[in-house]
């Protein structure tokens, strides 16, 4: 039977392959300059993404129930506070991307700003991910 704490877990899956998928098409751009469909496609992916962290985000705060005891709350704290941290990471790097495309500044150091940007949002939203992974696999939140 279908209940509103599945929402939470159908949804994060999209946010963490977005990003991690669009940050790989920019470190590949970087190696190969010649294809700007890289960076086009890397740009989309990070907007998308950035976009269902915050949908994710929400409905971890609205669908999901909080562990009350044991070492899972402190695992639970951990994803909950990286989820928030990445979103933040990814809707600053996503403003600041856009700023750099829509100015025409991608051949600035601006870019280096974003890409570092991008890199600690990959990062955040890997360990966000491992956190969550965690709870369903070690501790059965959820299951």
């Amino acid at each position: 039977m279908f209940e509103a704490s599945h929402i939470h877990p159908m949804l994060v899956h999209f946010p963490i392959a977005l990003i991690m998928a669009g940050f790989l098409f920019d470190v590949i751009f970087l190696v190969f300059k010649k294809e700007q469909c890289l960076s086009k496609a890397g740009l989309y992916l990070m907007i998308l993404g950035t976009l269902g962290a915050g949908v994710a985000l929400a409905s971890g705060y609205l669908f999901t129930n909080a562990p009350s005891d044991g070492e899972v709350v402190n695992v639970y704290n951990s994803h909950r506070t990286g989820a928030l941290v990445t979103t933040i990471i990814m809707f600053i790097s996503s403003i600041v991307r856009v700023y750099i495309v829509t100015s025409k500044k991608e051949e600035t150091s601006l870019k280096w700003v974003s890409f570092g940007l991008y890199l600690l949002g990959a990062v955040a939203v890997s360990f966000t991910g491992f956190m969550g992974g965690t709870m369903v696999y070690k501790y059965f939140l959820g299951l």
